[in-house]
């Protein structure tokens, strides 16, 4: 049986599943996954092998009209997914508007490679009255089920309209409800060709990369309103030896009122943060973890090119 191998790269609005889906395809939790929009930044590569096979998922920012440099930075991540996907999967939800950022969508409407769009978050569907029936009467299970069934089929429908060429698959990715499904389907239609990159490679992103990433996750979880969107975090020192690595990290604000938030009063605000951060590292890297975690002002870094290139945001 001939060799199979290509890049499957995962692209649609913000805060849709998209990491989530990324994490079931791959097996691992290579992607944060949050509440929040706007959780990844980077395009991050997951790969899975086996003997006859290597999948190369991919997972982008979600698609945004920019407001400063670090977003124009992230729809270019995005973007650069459309030119090299051999099999592209666009994520909607239940719940979105179908024509939203349509000038990325007419990109993917261009496209001529296999497309598949999925509906995720398909167990949020209302399960409540059906459309016409009073809020006080009770319904059976069927007509719950009939009502989930239409209103999935006017979804699809939509999206049939607007991306006529796709094949759509509902899921739930944080159920991992045609998860099974969608991988079998990827491999039908993977191009035959010789691994990209090693067997035993999971990612294309360093140790360093997830620690930064781990760390900004915890800000996203603990921190409200716009501070988790004006920080970066950077891995200063990161030396491993067989049973521990020691950890440096920054995380960089914009102002000096955030590096207050961050760091809370006594400390007790940046102790949480390192504390859940350390076990989550624990976990991933499955060693002990010492954690060493400042805070610093790096005056408007997210209107910043120079900032923004230093701090790996240069999708080229």
């Amino acid at each position: 049986m001939a060799h199979k191998a290509g890049f499957v790269n995962i692209v649609g609005n913000p805060n849709v599943g998209k990491s989530t889906l990324m994490n079931q395809l791959v097996g691992e939790r290579i992607s944060i996954a949050t509440f929040k929009a706007q959780t990844t930044r980077h395009r991050i590569m997951g790969i899975v092998n086996t003997d006859d096979m290597q999948i190369v998922f991919s997972d982008t920012p979600g698609v945004l009209k920019p407001n400063y440099k670090l977003q124009e930075s992230m729809l270019a991540f995005s973007e650069s997914a459309l030119a090299d996907a051999d099999v592209l999967l666009y994520v909607t939800d239940v719940v979105e508007n179908p024509e939203k950022n349509m000038d990325f969508l007419e990109k993917v409407q261009k496209m001529t490679i296999p497309i598949i769009l999925l509906v995720n978050k398909i167990d949020s569907l209302a399960t409540g009255p059906a459309e016409g029936r009073p809020q006080g009467e009770k319904s059976s299970s069927a007509g719950k089920g009939n009502s989930q069934n239409q209103q999935l089929a006017e979804i699809v429908e939509r999206w049939h309209t607007l991306l006529p060429n796709a094949e759509i698959l509902p899921i739930s990715a944080k159920n991992k409800f045609g998860v099974d499904l969608l991988l079998r389907r990827i491999q039908e239609l993977l191009p035959e060709s010789p691994a990209y990159f090693d067997k035993d490679q999971l990612t294309d992103k360093p140790a360093r990369f997830f620690v930064s990433e781990i760390i900004r996750e915890k800000i996203l979880l603990y921190y409200d309103k716009e501070i988790p969107y004006s920080v970066e975090v950077v891995v200063e020192r990161f030396k491993e030896d067989d049973r521990q690595i020691h950890i440096n990290a920054v995380i960089y604000v914009e102002r000096d009122s955030q590096k207050g938030i961050i760091i809370g009063h006594q400390g007790v605000a940046l102790k949480k943060v390192s504390t859940e951060a350390r076990k989550a590292l624990e976990k991933f890297f499955d060693k002990h973890i010492f954690l060493e975690v400042f805070v610093k002002v790096d005056k408007d870094w997210r209107s910043s090119k120079k900032e923004l290139d230093n701090f790996g945001y240069n999708p080229e």
